[in-house]
């Protein structure tokens, strides 16, 4: 079956009080995909997120993000008010967001809400808590302790309490039983209004395409909790961390400071974090979109006392046999290998045998620097198992791109989109056309991309802080011209739902 959708970030979603959330927004945003019959709503993950405001660097892996709860929701269920939502002053910029503001205003109005609700008397509460008790529990009592150490990263709490000794979680857990409640309200909340818009949008017939990183942060419940399952040193501190090497990108390669995983004990251990993980995502979306898939077949292993990626080495990963326990557990599982960078055979080999669909990324297909791996990404080179985009969270729009590649580059785009005039528009508009036109089984276009946006509007710059994950769509620019020419283009090319 040929399908499409659209990627657009939850927080990149118009609406009130500063940031896209799970509002009524969400809600029409849903219906605009149906009505352009699209199956996809593609989304990057959910987690809170920490210092630089990364998705991608999370204090949980199975948490949901505070900043999506609705304002609008918790109004209508008499937890705030108006005017005390209108006071917090979070609407200052509705085309970027400040997440300053809310980390401390929002925050100020969850705590106001949990302290009105009523939650702890309702038996979905107590069945919530019941069901996700094998992380919430550590979560809760990890956010806890991180405000009452001022947000410092867990290595310089207290030795007792660092190291994850019962004894003194005990305690902490008496001490700031009061705080864990609240963090236990919101993800109660969070998870709460999310099943409810996944329930819509299964009415509407729209497949919610989630996002994991294949790491977990350094500062996060994941590590502090579980250190066994990671790669330590004598002393149970990170001996080596996630990146990528040098290439012609980046001199110094990219060193991401992930923790890396000890795959033998997992194995050992039956994969039983990671099957928890997978369940996690299969209860909160229709596909899981796995971010940088090679690290199962190697991963680039850098020593966590250096400052560049240049002293790293590749290691094995679990390979085929994580995908084998998953499959055993869940049966066929509906994930998506990005399987984007340096690619080798061993990894095509894996992607191969897992039987997910890998991704092609078209701005990828003319880059004169690395021509052979290029050839990859064009279209006629395709097999149906795949999924198609212009670009992804980390690349430029393809506004933007136009603009920065090189000259040769330019010509041969658009002698390959047959482009004749100076419009770049026309240029975007074909590699939107050939992505839906190409033999992949689904394409999904970024938002920005429909939109004709430039950089300014660009989600992620990597290895860059305080200038990414700001951008928000404006509700005027779902216009019926673009809703008629998707409903154009998908049934032209034979991806629209009947």
């Amino acid at each position: 079956m040929r399908t499409s959708g659209i990627l657009l970030p939850v927080f990149s979603l118009p609406g009130r009080y500063g940031i896209g959330c799970f509002s009524e927004s969400a809600y029409h945003f849903i219906d605009y995909l149906a009505a352009a019959k699209q199956t996809y709503w593609q989304i990057l993950p959910i987690g809170p997120t920490g210092y630089g405001d990364s998705p991608y660097q999370s204090f949980s892996t199975f948490a949901g993000n505070p900043y999506f709860i609705s304002l609008e929701n918790l109004i209508r269920d008499g937890l705030l008010t108006e005017a005390e939502c209108d006071a917090a002053e979070l609407e200052e910029n509705e085309s970027r967001i400040d997440y300053g503001k809310q980390y401390t205003e929002r925050t100020n109005l969850l705590k106001k809400a949990f302290s009105r609700s009523r939650h702890a008397e309702e038996k979905e509460f107590l069945a919530f808590r019941e069901e996700n008790r094998y992380w919430l529990e550590d979560y809760a009592l990890f956010m806890a302790l991180k405000d009452a150490h001022g947000g410092t990263d867990f290595e310089s709490w207290e030795e007792e309490i660092r190291d994850y000794r019962e004894d003194a979680l005990k305690r902490a857990a008496q001490v700031y039983r009061q705080d864990i409640a609240f963090y236990e309200f919101v993800q109660y909340e969070f998870l709460k209004e999310w099943k409810a818009l996944r329930a819509y949008a299964a009415e509407k017939g729209i497949r919610i395409i989630g996002d994991i990183p294949i790491y977990v942060s350094h500062d996060s419940a994941d590590f502090w909790a579980h250190r066994h399952l990671f790669m330590l040193d004598e002393r149970g501190r990170i001996r080596m961390v996630a990146g990528v090497p040098p290439d012609g990108f980046s001199a110094d390669g990219q060193l991401w400071g992930n923790p890396l995983y000890d795959w033998p004990k997992h194995k050992e251990e039956g994969y039983d974090w990671w099957l928890r993980r997978i369940g996690k995502c299969l209860e909160l979306f229709d596909v899981i979109r796995i971010d940088h898939f090679r690290g199962f077949d190697e991963f680039f292993a850098i020593p966590a006392e250096d400052s560049t990626a240049k002293r790293g080495h590749w290691e094995q990963g679990p390979g085929i046999d994580l995908f084998r326990a998953i499959r055993e557990k869940y049966g066929d599982t509906p994930i998506i290998a990005e399987d984007l960078g340096y690619v080798t055979d061993t990894v095509r080999e894996l992607v191969r045998d897992t039987g997910f669909p890998n991704m092609k990324v078209l701005e990828f297909a003319f880059d004169s620097r690395d021509s052979t791996g290029a050839m990859e990404y064009l279209p006629y080179r395709y097999q149906p198992n795949c999924v198609v985009y212009t670009g992804t969270h980390d690349n430029e729009t393809v506004m933007g791109w136009i603009d920065n590649i090189l000259p040769e580059e330019l010509l041969q785009v658009k002698e390959y989109l047959d482009v004749r005039t100076e419009d770049k528009k026309e240029i975007v508009d074909k590699m939107v056309i050939m992505a839906m036109s190409s033999v992949a089984d689904t394409s999904i276009i970024p938002m920005q991309d429909l939109l004709h946006l430039d950089n300014s509007a660009r989600i992620n710059h990597p290895s860059t802080q305080g200038c990414n994950w700001m951008w928000r769509m404006r509700a005027e620019d779902l216009s019926d011209e673009l809703l008629h020419r998707l409903q154009r283009l998908t049934s032209l090319y034979g991806r629209g739902r009947e």
